[in-house]
């Protein structure tokens, strides 16, 4: 459910399910983190692309594949130390890891896990139809792939709360502005090809090296960051607050939340 293609020295990467809107399930996350590792280790791949099959980047999570497993829930979440990076979080941060560069192409519904996955890409062009959504708050959640690492490099605090708190989709001139995404592009396939162009004419080693500058410059404490998101999500897994969300959620009944726990 994971494309690899690679063709002219560029990796093309598809999130390959798109009657489910390539919703992510467990094999599709065990596939990505593969792929990305495979990727780091061909020293003859200059650049990465990254989209959707279909009319779609990412729907998100597959909830109903995952939720009610425990052991998909383990392998998601397992880590062995606090600071190391689960499986969830390896597939957004390790894009960053990798050499060269990575282009997301977002076209329709880029919504939780798949926006995500999204920002761990150096450079994200987006279609003008676009939808941008962190969905986690809706189930009850706290995002918790990595993206706390890196999303205040790109936006400010304020944005941030509020696009994580609300769980609302957002159009792609919204995340133009607040800076989820770089460019918005009528024809993204000839956005891609030119920004391609330009990268190519560069020496592999100077775009390298820029990389790994930047992202030094732009992280913050990773280890801290992907501590308490996983240690957070634990618990609000267990939490009576985060059943009623989901069944919220799920429109079963609307019912009241009770008193929040110590945090």
């Amino acid at each position: 459910m994971i494309t690899l293609e690679i063709k002219n020295n560029i990796a093309w990467v598809t999130l390959n399910r798109p009657k489910k809107q390539n919703a992510l399930n467990l094999s599709m996350f065990i596939e990505l983190d593969k792929i990305i590792k495979d990727l780091k280790k061909d020293k003859t791949v200059r650049a990465v692309v990254l989209s959707g099959a279909g009319g779609h980047f990412c729907s998100g999570l597959d909830v109903k594949s995952v939720v009610n497993k425990p052991a998909a829930i383990f392998k998601l979440l397992f880590k062995w130390l606090p600071g190391s990076a689960n499986l969830v979080q390896r597939v957004t941060l390790a894009w960053k890891d990798l050499p060269i560069p990575v282009i997301a192409v977002i076209n329709g519904n880029c919504f939780g896990a798949g926006l995500h996955i999204a920002l761990g890409a150096d450079y994200r062009i987006a279609g003008p139809c676009a939808q941008l959504a962190i969905m986690e708050a809706k189930w009850g959640l706290c995002p918790d792939m990595g993206s706390g690492v890196l999303l205040p490099g790109l936006i400010n605090q304020d944005i941030l709360w509020r696009i994580t708190s609300q769980a609302q989709p957002i159009s792609a001139s919204n995340a133009k502005e607040y800076g989820l995404i770089s460019e918005i592009h009528t024809h993204t396939a000839g956005a891609v090809t030119a920004l391609l162009d330009s990268l190519l004419l560069r020496s592999p080693d100077a775009l390298a090296a820029i990389k790994k500058v930047n992202n030094c410059a732009y992280s913050a404490n990773r280890r801290q960051v992907l501590s308490l998101e996983t240690w957070s999500q634990l618990r609000l897994l267990i939490n009576k607050n985060t059943r009623i969300a989901m069944q919220n959620a799920a429109k079963e009944e609307i019912k009241p939340y009770i008193p929040r726990s110590k945090w």
